[in-house]
């Protein structure tokens, strides 16, 4: 069995439609919507394909009219991005959103997953980064053998005894230093992280014809070309 797993899309349409990986499942790690131009298809897609879907903060945010929590760096662009989303997608898709589940658990070919958006312990908004020891306190109260979480937009996998953490990385705003979209792969128990290129320029030139401020487009184009954020 092959299960690809994604998170933190973002409204980046273009990078999720040329994800190159065929799959028995697809498995979402939440924010589908914000900072990208095209939210809207990026929910019907979702609707369609995956399997499994699990709630982010900025899913959150647009179904149920809530501050995302994000980093100062991020709060200008989360605010321009977070009106337009709202203005763009349907009740339908809202209520889609709501619709999600902030954490599920889920058994594969006899291995035990957990899946959430940022940590079991705070499964929408809890920035941790991957060497935080907290992960090995926390996995040891779950029953699952593979942990996938998203949130931070930084790929990685750590093993803790008979459990491993994983994070697939973004895969529409990747803050790994480069702009290639980020996931993951299990197969007959085989864990890969992965990443592709995809027509960044096609995304940039929608992001250019959004409704919102100028240098809130050119922070957007900016973390996408760069892979993040300059320092300072």
């Amino acid at each position: 069995m092959k299960i690809v797993v994604i998170s933190d899309i973002h409204g980046n349409f273009d990078a999720l439609s040329a994800l190159p990986e065929d799959y028995d499942e697809l498995w979402v790690l939440g924010d589908l919507v914000n900072y990208g131009p095209q939210p809207a298809e990026v929910v019907e897609f979702v609707k369609e394909k995956a399997s499994l879907v699990v709630r982010g903060n900025h899913d959150q945010s647009i179904g149920y009219g809530e501050d995302p929590r994000c980093s100062a760096r991020f709060r200008d662009m989360a605010e321009a991005t977070r009106k337009f989303s709202d203005a763009v997608l349907t009740s339908e898709q809202k209520s889609y959103l709501r619709s999600l589940l902030p954490r599920i658990e889920v058994q594969r070919c006899e291995t035990r997953f957990f899946l959430c958006h940022a940590t079991p312990s705070d499964p929408l908004f809890e920035y941790r980064p991957a060497a935080s020891e907290k992960w090995a306190q926390e996995c040891a109260k779950l029953r699952a053998e593979v942990i996938f979480v998203g949130h931070t937009h930084v790929p990685f996998i750590r093993s803790f005894r008979e459990q491993i953490v994983v994070n697939p990385g973004s895969l529409g705003q990747p803050k790994t230093g480069k702009p290639d979209a980020c996931y993951a792969v299990w197969e007959s128990g085989r864990l890969t992280l992965r990443s592709y290129r995809y027509p960044i320029d096609k995304t940039i030139e929608k992001i250019r014809l959004m409704p919102i401020g100028k240098r809130v487009q050119q922070e957007l184009i900016g973390v996408l070309e760069a892979g993040g954020l300059s320092p300072g």
